[in-house]
């Protein structure tokens, strides 16, 4: 909790509470030099890759590698724990295999992930997207944030060459296995700490809907084509839509030009679509758009969609699950509807989850929250973990 706390004032959001850190903005850049520091002092290795992913490393980098970490970064007005604990945790679970006198006999790693949330550029798990060739560099380099600065830009910005990401088949093939621990972000535990067993399919699409910009009060409502009517009416079809353990969310909507007094000429929607399988959350994404299509025609409207990020259902390897489920006592299995760079590694890498207990089941809120005591046990395991896997 002390190293939590070091870094507490870092990026505080006073409009929205909690925390806005973003890929490459001055908060995250701050907490990169932070986790640099704090390696260093405990004598590891740091290495960025070209993707803008942190390495810290314990022992010489090679294949076999047992890998721990998570993300800096969080979506506007975040908590505390999402990401941070992953890294505070793994840095401390070294400090506890030290002072045990443990000496691996493969190497370890921590990295740190860049734009885990995609709050920033609107890919999320893009470092490790970028990493595993989820994502195309060209198309990670045109990514745009809100003051349209070009994700390529902001790379550049902070040493990395954009044109140099991409696949990096080298830092995956050192890679033996990836634990990333991660506080809960629903409340499936009962006890401090379990381990994950899959993630929900999920994806991120945007609606844009177009009409006619005007004066809001010399424009008669039956002369309108008002873009915002089909956006606003959007928000409940999801609602409608997310059926049988489905989710569906509109969490942003932006209009353009946004003026008070102004009939909006455009309106950008974002939907967050997750449910058990590719074919749910293919159907409900489908249902919102087939009825975002009659809304914008009844208006004069017109509307397309563009599908910005997507993930297929995760199953996390079994054998590698239930070994660290024994090895920590017979802890449970939860599936998770959240998505995590442990995720994209999963198709390339062995790759589990420890998760630590949330009480309040909010995550991606100021109010998330963990124990002091729950937080340790999750050292703990994940220095168990380690320490099980490197022998």
């Amino acid at each position: 909790m002390a190293d939590l706390a070091d870094i507490a004032d870092i990026g505080r959001d006073a409009r929205r509470g909690g925390y806005s850190r973003h890929g490459f903005d001055t908060a995250e850049l701050e907490l990169r030099e932070w986790f640099t520091a704090e390696a260093r002092a405990r004598e590891l290795d740091v290495r960025p890759d070209r993707n803008g992913n942190l390495w810290a490393w314990w022992g010489t980098p090679g294949p076999g590698a047992v890998v721990t970490g998570s993300h800096l970064d969080s979506v506007p007005g975040g908590g505390a724990f999402d990401g941070p604990l992953g890294v505070v945790s793994a840095l401390q679970a070294f400090d506890v295999l030290r002072a045990n006198g443990f000496t691996p006999s493969r190497p370890l790693a921590i990295v740190v992930f860049v734009e885990e949330e995609g709050g920033r550029f609107g890919v999320a798990c893009l470092g490790s997207r970028l990493m595993t060739g989820a994502t195309a560099p060209e198309v990670a380099a045109r990514l745009v944030d809100q003051d349209g600065i070009a994700f390529g830009e902001a790379a550049h910005r902070a040493g990395f060459d954009p044109w140099r990401m991409g696949r990096d088949d080298e830092a995956l093939g050192r890679v033996g296995a990836f634990v990333e621990l991660h506080v809960e972000q629903g409340r499936g535990l009962d006890v401090p700490v379990g381990v994950a067993s899959s993630i929900l399919a999920h994806g991120r699409w945007r609606f844009t809907f177009t009409g006619e910009g005007n004066h809001a009060g010399a424009t008669p409502i039956e002369d309108r084509r008002d873009p915002m009517l089909p956006a606003s009416r959007v928000v409940l079809a999801a609602r409608k839509a997310a059926r049988d353990g489905a989710r569906a969310t509109v969490g942003r909507i932006v209009p353009n030009p946004g003026g008070t007094n102004v009939i909006a000429s455009s309106v950008d929607l974002w939907l967050d679509a997750r449910a058990a399988d590719d074919r749910r959350t293919r159907a409900v994404v489908a249902e919102i758009t087939e009825a975002a299509r009659g809304f914008a025609a009844e208006e004069g409207c017109q509307v397309h969609v563009t599908e910005e990020s997507y993930g297929d259902t995760v199953h996390f390897d079994a054998r590698l699950r239930d070994d660290i489920a024994g090895a920590l006592g017979g802890v449970p299995a939860l599936p998770t509807g959240a998505g995590h760079d442990a995720g994209v590694l999963a198709a390339h890498v062995p790759t589990a989850m420890l998760f630590v207990r949330n009480p309040t089941g909010v995550s991606h809120a100021p109010e998330e929250f963990a124990e002091a005591e729950d937080c340790a046990a999750g050292v703990v395991a994940l220095a168990t973990t380690l320490e099980h896997l490197a022998r």
